[in-house]
């Protein structure tokens, strides 16, 4: 199953036919997961509708502490990582794990560098520097993940929550991204950035090896508009490339002291990011599962995070379905030719989004609320989705000075409007 890029360049094929990126992230599997566990997990995300995995190819450093597997280097002296010295047991276990998750149908992404094995970053002063990788082993290393891997068709993350704040983070990256295009060409590639981060060095955005953006928007409470303005600024990037949010608020995380966000909110991301100019695909996140957690162990991220759901528990939060929902929406209507129109939106809420394909047109707000459009009312056929149920409604439409007013039903639920032309 190979991924490449639409000739529009803006969204993805699969072995040629349209495809939707939705990815699961759980950064933490090939470390923390058992294979037993691991085929539950492909099993019930295959159920869902799932198409892609993010995983971090090396240990995630705030993972939880239930490592199953070895180490991904062999010990040197003092017993610090020889990253010289890959160790084989630990990547035949992962390249198990990446063959069962092809088998059962997904796309692998796989991140290559997670910024606290790169010098110059802020996650490399997080631990000791041993566990920094030393230039003249970056492309050893970075050539040895290419290969062994390059044979499942994956998605390669070259970066991982990385801002690019030194000159040698840049260069790691872009040899990096060289060095994967050298070995595995026909994989695609991107970035996984630091949260809220879109200017990115020349060094970067221009070069020929990087294949769509990556953003993550925030899991921060005050900061979740960062999902469609982030959309819109990578949409509007001078290299145009297809735009997925690979990282939006999880599910179940602590966007403030006390306060997880929902499921409700985690929808909101998603289609604020889809109808915005990240199209392409999106991924979801939950609290357990991205670090593989299990109850009693110790949670490294809960200073930021709060404390850990079971990854069982997690696996099965509603928002899970509520953006495989969003998948099927995007394929049912085929909205892979739409783009950001809030222009047709009469009065300008900025929570609000629109966007317009060829005779189509999609509305998503957070409330159900009556929404006044600059077009023809007439000429659309119009069905509305209560996405909290997932259920569909039949809106009133009326005309109201050459607009269209489309008159919601009293929900309680954010809603998505779908108008095709008749």
């Amino acid at each position: 199953m190979r991924v490449t890029v639409s000739e529009s360049r803006d969204y993805f094929l699969r072995d040629g036919e349209k495809f939707f990126y939705l990815a699961d992230t759980c950064w933490s599997a090939f470390t923390n997961a058992s294979l037993e566990d691991w085929e539950y997990y492909l099993e019930y995300r295959r159920m869902q509708g799932f198409n892609a995995l993010q995983v971090n190819v090396l240990p995630q450093h705030d993972r939880s502490e239930l490592d199953v597997s070895p180490e991904p280097f062999k010990p040197g002296p003092g017993g610090v990582w020889d990253f010289g010295r890959v160790n084989e047991e630990y990547f035949d276990r992962a390249e198990k794990m990446t063959e069962m998750a092809v088998e059962a149908g997904f796309t692998p992404a796989l991140v290559v560098l997670w910024c606290n094995y790169v010098p110059g970053t802020w996650g490399s002063r997080l631990v000791k520097p041993a566990r920094v990788i030393p230039r003249e082993n970056l492309e050893s290393y970075v050539e040895y993940v290419a290969e062994r891997f390059g044979r499942y068709n994956p998605v390669f993350v070259i970066s991982g929550d990385t801002n690019f704040e030194s000159d040698e983070a840049v260069e790691y990256y872009a040899t990096a991204l060289k060095v994967v295009k050298s070995r595995a060409g026909s994989c695609l590639t991107t970035m996984h950035l630091m949260g809220g981060l879109w200017e990115l060095p020349e060094a970067i955005w221009k070069s020929p090896h990087y294949d769509f953006y990556m953003y993550q928007s925030s899991h921060d409470r005050d900061s979740q508009r960062l999902a469609y303005e982030l959309a819109e600024k990578f949409y509007s990037m001078p290299v145009k490339r297809p735009v997925v949010n690979g990282e939006p608020c999880y599910e179940g995380i602590a966007g403030g002291k006390y306060n997880r966000f929902t499921r409700a909110e985690v929808r909101r991301a998603v289609w604020w990011s889809l109808l915005s100019g990240a199209k392409a695909g999106v991924a979801y996140g939950a609290l357990g599962v991205w670090n593989w957690h299990r109850l009693g162990s110790v949670f490294r991220g809960e200073g930021y995070a709060g404390p850990s759901y079971d990854w069982r528990t997690a696996l099965g939060f509603g928002g899970a379905f509520d953006v495989a929902f969003a998948k099927w929406l995007f394929e049912r209507y085929d909205l892979f030719d739409i783009e950001p129109a809030n222009e047709v939106l009469s009065a300008m809420d900025r929570d609000v989004r629109a966007a317009q394909g060829k005779g189509k047109l999609v509305v998503y707000a957070p409330y159900s609320w009556d929404v006044k459009l600059r077009v023809d009312a007439a000429a659309y056929e119009w069905e509305c989705f209560a996405l909290e149920t997932r259920s569909v409604v039949k809106p009133r439409v009326e005309v109201s000075g050459g607009c269209a007013v489309v008159r919601m039903p009293e929900l309680s639920s954010d809603i998505l409007l779908i108008g095709v032309e008749g």
